[in-house]
């Protein structure tokens, strides 16, 4: 079968975060924990701190991205967002560019400095939404990234603030996308379709209003099941709504410390089917063709074609069904990235 395609991971990032896990266990929320200083911005601080030595960081991300490669993932977008200052946002995507240079799986940069306000800008937002959008023109100056994306939620980056940093984004010529209704419905899948996003990620608590917009405008949505899984959540994304009404599904794993410490393809698959009742054939469906549309690669990656690239896992398993049965262990066999066998 083709690669696998995660089309939405935060790979680069300092530290670890199973303190948090704990107290989620306790009982804490994702935002009860970021209010009081610890999520993303508790990953921010080591981020920096391993980023005064970067040879350091590449080293551990290639033996992560080495696990990826022999789990079956072959391209991965990789946003930025665990700096938030102008040094950390442009050197993040300056490493995905060196780590495309050492290892086979394809990185797609995505910039997210909009994906916290940093302890320093506490009261000071605006100034904050000011140096995303300064920071942005340089990453495009530099062809750093192909994506913007926000993070627009509670307690996040306002319908306002998103606004603002989407129209520089869009006037400078880079694609679009969004974290949108994660949490809560604040109007971001409104924003979205506005701004011609290409994809539109978590989609928690959507509407049957927004889903109806985004069958219309084909925006894809992203899923990510692990978030809900490793976060103890039972709400999870409405799959089969959204699959019913048409609109264009896609699956990543969400790789980050904080909300889904795993990159297994093969697990998201399994959460799929089991938690938002996508078949077996939709969810694989979801995690390669779907999703390398998610990153505009599917003309050249995503499924078996001619024409196309090489990227192709073969598992050790009867039929594509075994695939979710079988879950929590790695099923892929060999790894072919390109034509070349690399597993």
């Amino acid at each position: 079968m083709p690669g696998f395609v995660d089309c939405h991971t935060h790979l680069i990032f300092g530290g670890s975060r199973e303190d948090e896990f704990i107290e989620k266990i306790k009982g804490k929320s994702y935002l009860e924990i970021l209010e009081k200083g610890g999520g993303i911005l508790n990953t921010v601080e080591k981020t920096r701190k391993e980023l005064q030595s970067p040879e350091k960081l590449l080293k551990k991300i290639l033996k992560v991205l080495k696990k990826m490669l022999l789990w079956g993932t072959t391209t991965a977008e990789v946003k930025s967002g665990y700096g938030l200052d102008k040094n950390s946002e442009i050197l993040i995507p300056e490493l995905v560019k060196k780590l495309n240079n050492l290892q086979p799986i394809e990185l797609i940069p995505t910039f997210l400095g909009a994906h916290a306000f940093p302890k320093e800008y506490q009261g000071k937002k605006d100034e904050y939404v000011n140096l995303v959008i300064e920071i942005l023109s340089e990453i495009k100056t530099r062809n750093l990234a192909e994506y913007c994306d926000v993070f627009c939620e509670k307690g996040a980056f306002s319908i306002r603030d998103t606004t603002k940093i989407l129209e520089k984004a869009k006037s400078l010529g880079m694609k679009l996308k969004l974290h949108a209704n994660q949490f809560n419905n604040i109007g971001a899948v409104e924003l979205g379709e506005r701004f011609g996003a290409v994809s539109l990620d978590h989609l928690d608590y959507i509407s049957d209003a927004e889903i109806k917009r985004m069958a219309k405008q084909k925006i894809i949505g992203v899923l990510l099941p692990g978030v809900q899984f490793h976060l103890g959540i039972s709400h999870f994304a409405p799959a089969r709504t959204m699959i019913e009404e048409g609109v264009p599904i896609a699956l990543a794993s969400d790789f980050n410390p904080g909300s889904c410490p795993t990159f297994s393809m093969q697990m998201i698959i399994a959460l799929a089917c089991r938690m938002m009742k996508m078949t077996p054939a939709e969810a694989i469906n979801a995690s390669t063709i779907n999703a390398a549309h998610a990153v505009n690669k599917a003309d050249e990656i995503g499924n078996l074609e001619i024409g196309k690239k090489a990227d192709i896992i073969i598992l050790d398993i009867a039929n594509h069904e075994r695939l979710p049965y079988w879950f929590g262990m790695n099923l892929v066999e060999t790894v072919i990235k390109k034509g070349r066998i690399v597993k």
